[in-house]
């Protein structure tokens, strides 16, 4: 095969002004961002910068209300601990012046006899225990004047009691002496003022030588007794004579 020459051809002045054909490409999509900056008048700039410090200001009040309610809270349980305290304490008191006031009201009446002790004393006169051998004898003791005379005695046996004048007395002297009778039968039935037959046992007031020095008391027995006595006198002057004086 015979090579064959190609006939080249030169561009024509038309082709060569024609420039290479550039492969389009459409511009990429822009998304809006979700943090835009917006330009904000001056005078709303203002206001929201107010309303953020009024907010802080609000809530720093918040807080310090909060801790005054809590200062406060701690200081009324304080307080009431305090309180509770002082009335336990004041429960003390009141039961130590309740105390004081009873042992007060027994000094008063401890004070109040102490005194009428003092303006009538009592006194032990006869303590001492006697025997009365038989009906021709008799125990005898005088009635002090200006006292009340606590006659309080027992006995072994029956006895009779008579508290008589220094006159009655006389007479019932008179009346054994006479023959009449035995000591035990003169000394009650010759006259008393006051007497009692056949006893073992007496506690009697006797008010008449309150204002009278003129009275005896006389103790028989028809056999032998013993007596036990526990006879006082409490001073009590009266104010005119009494009884036999009167």
């Amino acid at each position: 095969m015979t090579a064959t020459e190609m006939e080249t051809t030169s561009p024509t002045a038309e082709q060569e002004s024609l420039a290479p054909i550039e492969q389009y490409s459409p511009p990429a999509a822009k998304l809006p961002s979700a943090w835009r900056t917006i330009r904000m008048p001056s005078g709303r700039r203002l206001w929201t910068a107010a309303l953020a410090a009024a907010l802080l200001v609000t809530a720093g009040g918040l807080g310090l209300l909060y801790v005054d309610d809590t200062n406060y809270q701690n200081a009324a349980r304080a307080l009431a601990i305090e309180n509770e305290q002082l009335t336990g304490r004041n429960q003390n008191l009141d039961t130590a012046l309740t105390a004081t006031q009873t042992k007060l009201t027994a000094s008063q009446a401890q004070v109040t006899n102490l005194t009428t002790e003092l303006a009538h004393p009592t006194l032990g006169i006869w303590n001492v225990p006697q025997t009365i051998t038989g009906p021709d004898y008799y125990l005898a003791a005088g009635v002090p004047d200006t006292f009340t005379y606590h006659l309080k005695l027992t006995s072994s046996g029956p006895i009779r009691i008579s508290i008589m004048s220094i006159k009655q007395f006389g007479a019932a002297i008179g009346c054994v002496e006479n023959g009449r009778g035995n000591t035990n039968y003169c000394m009650y039935y010759s006259g008393s003022e006051i007497g009692w037959l056949n006893i073992t046992s007496l506690n009697y007031d006797f008010h008449k030588a309150e204002g009278c020095a003129a009275y005896i008391a006389v103790i028989t027995a028809g056999s032998q007794v013993t007596i036990t006595p526990d006879v006082s006198v409490t001073y009590n002057p009266a104010p005119a004579a009494t009884g036999a004086c009167a």
